[in-house]
């Protein structure tokens, strides 16, 4: 057996490979972990947005007070779901792309160490820190996103204690 096959051989072997491989395992289940939480973001935007049309037909149809009101309300309100749907959108395509770049930085390094040289070991790491970066540009959307969900609540609860303040001021005329 030539003596480069026995390298190669010794190198499948060995438990190199899987050791290298765990770092961006870990990094691979925290996009699993993040991309799981950003999509149940994204259904709770669609459900407050279906609520939020219910209520728009419903100003349509005369069956809600204070129509103006609730009317300039709401589209606050839409425009703020508008921007958080884009942005955790956004932030999905970076989560998916870091996920993508973690799986091919595994397997760059599967093959760096069964076949590559150490003038090639820097290909999967630059792999792995594009994912990284990808990573980090999907945590600072979501970041940025969750502002926009802290002014949606807010814009909620004045709201509420503006229709709290109708109520009072109509309890004292009757």
């Amino acid at each position: 057996m030539a003596l480069h096959e026995r390298e190669l051989l010794e190198a499948l072997a060995s438990s190199r490979i899987l050791t290298s491989m765990i770092t961006p395992a870990v990094l691979i289940s925290a996009c699993g972990t993040l991309i799981f939480s950003t999509s149940a973001r994204l259904g709770r935007i669609f459900d407050r947005v279906n609520v939020m049309k219910g209520e728009v037909e419903a100003l349509v149809e005369g069956r809600i007070s204070y129509p103006r009101e609730r009317l300039k309300h709401l589209k606050g309100q839409v425009v703020l779901q508008k921007r958080r749907a884009t942005l955790i959108q956004k932030s999905m395509v970076c989560l998916y792309t870091a996920t993508a770049l973690f799986i091919a930085s595994s397997l760059a390094i599967a093959v760096n160490v069964a076949y590559g040289s150490v003038e090639s070991a820097w290909i999967p790491t630059l792999i792995a820190l594009s994912g990284g970066l990808f990573l980090f540009i999907a945590s600072a959307l979501l970041l940025y996103e969750s502002r926009f969900n802290l002014r949606f609540v807010n814009r909620s609860i004045d709201f509420i204690e503006f229709l709290e303040e109708k109520v009072i001021e109509k309890d004292k005329q009757e």
